[in-house]
């Protein structure tokens, strides 16, 4: 059999990419604001008629040339790893970086972010403690007036901002430790730029509705800054940890943590079969 020079395939497109965002973004503007549903409807239409336009009145295809390449599999290992087979589809990814490692990425990050606050309240002239006021100025009318009441020292306003800076802190850490696995090529580059850049945008369009006070004052270049920095160490700490793998071989209801001998015995003595 002959094998041709080239074969026609079909042409890449991004648009269902483009409406599978656009309509995100419809629905995460109805709890936040207008104009992030108004974006998400334009993506929408743009997404849908760039990819009718792709298969109407005619597919889109390309000729892509056959490269005729003579494969020899080699390998240095001794032995090959496999993923003991169970009777069912094996869970993805294989390795996973514990708790622990979530933790200590948000806590890293966290703290970076905080410097870079702080280093933006003495640059602008408003105090150190401008940016962990101005977190929680909604709560508090009486500091919210002007910026030299927010640049004031408050231990209460302090207390509460430094308690809510921590916890999403740690949520957003955590929530690291379960993404950079999915992405192990590029950890990088999901969580220093593209996870910030995405969470910054989404803040931007919904803070009016959430905090009037640091919607009117916010600097919005230092709040990208410090979220692309927070992203950055904590992505780094958290893509440093030791990844445990996940147990694969083990039944669901061992996964769950439900002790079940009857179950876990008929396990073992299928797997020596």
């Amino acid at each position: 059999m002959k094998i041709p020079e080239k074969i026609k395939v079909p042409a890449p497109t991004a648009w269902p990419i483009v409406l599978a965002f656009g309509l995100t973004l419809v629905s995460a503007g109805f709890v936040t604001a207008a104009s992030i549903s108004f974006l998400g409807a334009v993506l929408t239409i743009a997404g849908a008629v760039g990819w009718f336009r792709e298969v109407l009145p005619a597919e889109s295809h390309e000729w892509a040339p056959v490269a005729r390449e003579e494969l020899v599999i080699q390998t240095k290992r001794e032995t090959v790893e496999r993923i003991a087979f169970t009777g069912s589809r094996a869970s993805l990814p294989v390795e996973v970086y514990p708790i622990s490692a979530g933790v200590k990425g948000g806590l890293a990050g966290g703290i970076v972010m905080a410097c870079l606050a702080a280093a933006y309240g003495i640059l602008s002239g408003n105090g150190i403690w401008y940016p962990m006021n101005l977190l929680v100025a909604g709560l508090f009318p009486g500091i919210g007036d002007t910026a030299a009441q927010i640049g004031t020292f408050n231990l209460q306003a302090l207390i509460i901002a430094t308690s809510i800076h921590l916890v999403i802190s740690l949520l957003v850490g955590m929530l690291y430790g379960v993404m950079l696995p999915i992405a192990p090529r590029r950890p990088i580059l999901l969580g220093g730029f593209a996870a910030p850049l995405l969470w910054s945008f989404l803040i931007y369009g919904s803070l009016a509705e959430i905090n009037p006070v640091m919607n009117q004052r916010i600097d919005w270049l230092w709040f990208v800054i410090s979220q692309i920095g927070f992203g950055l160490v904590a992505g780094l700490v958290v893509a440093r940890q030791e990844r445990i793998g996940t147990r694969q071989p083990a039944p669901l209801v061992v996964r769950m943590g439900i002790e079940a001998p009857g179950l876990i015995d008929e396990h073992h003595e299928e797997a020596n079969r």
